[in-house]
């Protein structure tokens, strides 16, 4: 709408002097997440995703590495590094499986559990939902209790290929563009980490030591001093014996 009152005085041209060759004039983000400095910033269409979490964000927080960084709010896409000389534009976003959308960008660092992260935006869009068409009430709901079993642990074979039918389902079906885009950062994620799937559904594990129900912590006995440390950290009291015969 800020953008009305230029073209109003000056005319189109001057406002398509701005952007790139297919998407005119600037585009506002919330640069969130774990980057150096977060806010409300604008920029030309056609700025590199590089661009705007190095020069603009100032990199990743703690000097920690890239992992990904989720574009258009809740139905938007999760984009991989392999994608950060992306210009930021419809088409372009588009291609890499992400929109433009309400303008949210959330950096994400190695530390990012991806299946979390689908689970955590599917779980928005679902709470969203207004109920009226099945695809979106009840596809959103069977995805994010999927999800729900991966990140506890409980995830089985067969798992990813059903989110997979479910989401192009919900895309293809749903009435509005609440529920044609809520699959969308969980088909990214599967498109680009799907590994992470794999350990959490095959290993048990989270990779990003994020899950807590994938979590276990154990004692060697070979190592234990008889400090009794960790017996004072416990906070349930869990851990019991003698030195070199931890319980």
């Amino acid at each position: 709408m800020a953008g009305v009152a230029l073209v109003m005085q000056k005319g189109p041209n001057k406002f398509s002097e701005v952007g790139s060759k297919d998407s005119k004039g600037t585009k506002t983000f919330a640069l969130v997440g774990n980057v150096r400095h977060t806010g409300l910033i604008e920029v030309p269409l056609g700025t590199t995703l590089r661009e705007v979490i190095y020069d603009i964000g100032g990199g990743i927080s703690d000097d920690k590495k890239f992992k990904a960084v989720q574009v258009g709010g809740p139905s938007g896409g999760c984009i991989p590094e392999e994608f950060l000389d992306t210009p930021i534009d419809y088409s372009s976003l588009n291609m890499a499986g992400a929109i433009m959308g309400s303008g949210g960008m959330v950096i994400m660092d190695e530390d990012s559990c991806m299946v979390d992260v689908a689970h955590y935006f599917l779980k928005f869009t679902q709470n969203e939902s207004c109920g009226k068409c099945v695809p979106c009430r009840l596809g959103t709901k069977q995805m994010l209790d999927i999800l729900t079993d991966i990140t506890e642990g409980r995830g089985q074979p067969g798992d990813i290929e059903l989110l997979k039918e479910l989401a192009e389902a919900i895309k293809a079906a749903s009435l509005c563009g609440l529920g044609q885009g809520s699959p969308n950062p969980v088909l990214t994620t599967l498109r680009y980490f799907r590994p992470e799937y794999d350990a959490h559904i095959q290993d048990k594990i989270c990779p990003a030591r994020h899950c807590k129900e994938l979590i276990s912590y154990v004692i060697l006995p070979e190592k234990c001093t008889g400090c009794r440390l960790c017996l004072k950290s416990c906070p349930v009291e869990a851990i019991s014996g003698e030195k070199s015969s931890p319980t």
